[in-house]
């Protein structure tokens, strides 16, 4: 595996490097330093940027939108986007739902939805969840009943993120209750705006309104609207999973956590040393780093086997695991680093009566943000269900 960018790799560089720092939104930028709770609009106007230029999907065949980059290519862009610590792009539209319509969706349903997933016109969220088929996914019982041109949709979704800005959700739904579980799953594109769907809140522990439930009654889906064929929706299942947990490694914003977990030690709080000079912390860094250095490798490896024609496998897994608990120690070191000054901040705190947090600014999110770090072990399948699907599918038990 070459490690030396050639010099039109370098070259990109620059350019995605300028690019970004003329186009990010300053709005955004200010929102971001202050701790601010985003809106819709501010998630859409980073996207709106990156559709204009053509750099919205960067993973996307060039046939359907895509720049045509090189893995390398690819990857440099991740590294200079957690650099400069931009807002991500959501996933649910770009890295998840759109390549499972362009590889299973019928050309209607291509030209229908993917050019609006690009522009950011459509809002997507992911209907997967539900209380008591989480890690057990194919568990599910959301019920949908063939009508006609139609199904008729019944059940309920749970943890849908920022289902409340959504346009379209993804549904997973079983259209046949006498098969096996995996075999009797349909994969259906509901408008969110129907008929019978109702988005209630789950305000999360750091204050965010940030995942939902979604109840769905009586809704009417057209047929036409189901990708792939009815009862093989698992098919798609898996295959956006696999790219899901690619993306959850996040290796190059962990990257950037660490630093500041690094800048934060090298603070002087309190008139005592450094919490760099201790060395139980710098061991802790160390191992971290690491650690860190270990999954990058593994996540080229993936990227090269991606360049050369094969999706992402079972390796997606060792990803998946690997990545969240990195974050999950980054956001407990960083608690850690800040001490006393980490106690619990919620936002709107102090708010209306003059009273403002104490203690460096860096301090205020830390423990919402160690809170919300928690689910990343569990969303796109639990890191045990992970562990698992490696004994089958890498060690052959």
């Amino acid at each position: 595996m070459d490690l030396e960018f050639s010099p039109e790799d370098l070259a990109f560089r620059e350019e995605a490097r300028r690019f970004i720092a003329e186009n990010y939104p300053k709005a955004l930028r200010g929102k971001q330093d202050e701790g601010e709770e985003l809106a819709k609009e501010d998630f859409l106007s980073w996207h709106r940027a990156l559709a204009k230029q053509g750099w919205i999907a960067p993973a996307w065949p060039k046939e359907y939108g895509g720049p045509g980059w090189t893995t390398t290519q690819r990857f440099i862009w991740s590294e200079e986007l957690a650099r400069a610590d931009t807002l991500p792009i959501l996933p649910f539209g770009i890295n998840m739902v759109g390549p499972v319509i362009y590889t299973f969706g019928t050309p209607e349903q291509k030209a229908r939805f993917l050019p609006r997933i690009l522009s950011g016109e459509d809002w997507w969220c992911q209907g997967y969840s539900e209380p008591g088929a989480g890690s057990d996914l194919a568990s599910l019982r959301t019920r949908a009943v063939r009508d006609g041109d139609h199904y008729i949709v019944n059940g309920q979704k749970t943890w849908t993120t920022l289902a409340q800005h959504a346009d379209w959700g993804f549904f997973l739904v079983r259209t046949d209750p006498e098969s096996k579980p995996q075999e009797g799953i349909s994969f259906l594109l509901i408008d969110m705006k129907s008929p019978g769907v109702t988005v209630r809140p789950i305000i999360t522990l750091g204050g965010e309104h940030e995942v939902n439930e979604v109840w769905l009654e009586d809704v009417r889906v057209p047929v036409d609207q189901r990708i792939y064929e009815e009862n093989k929706g698992w098919t798609c299942a898996k295959f956006l999973l696999a790219h899901e947990r690619t993306g959850i490694a996040g290796v190059a914003r962990s990257k950037r956590g660490v630093e500041r977990i690094k800048n934060i030690a090298r603070s002087e709080m309190d008139g005592d040393k450094p919490l760099i000079a201790n060395p139980f912390f710098k061991r802790k860094i160390a191992e971290l780093e690491i650690d860190l250095t270990a999954l990058e490798y593994t996540e080229l490896r993936t990227l090269a086997s991606e360049a050369s024609g094969r999706g992402p496998g079972p390796e997606s897994s060792l990803l998946k695991i690997k990545g969240t608990e990195i974050q999950q120690r980054i956001t407990e070191l960083a608690l850690e680093a800040v001490g006393h000054y980490g106690a619990p901040y919620f936002r709107g705190f102090g708010e209306g009566d003059n009273e403002h947090p104490i203690g460096p600014d860096y301090a205020h999110r830390a423990a919402p943000t160690y809170f919300n770090g928690r689910k990343t072990s569990i969303y796109g399948g639990s890191n045990e269900i992970q562990r698992n699907i490696i004994a089958k599918m890498v060690l052959g038990l």
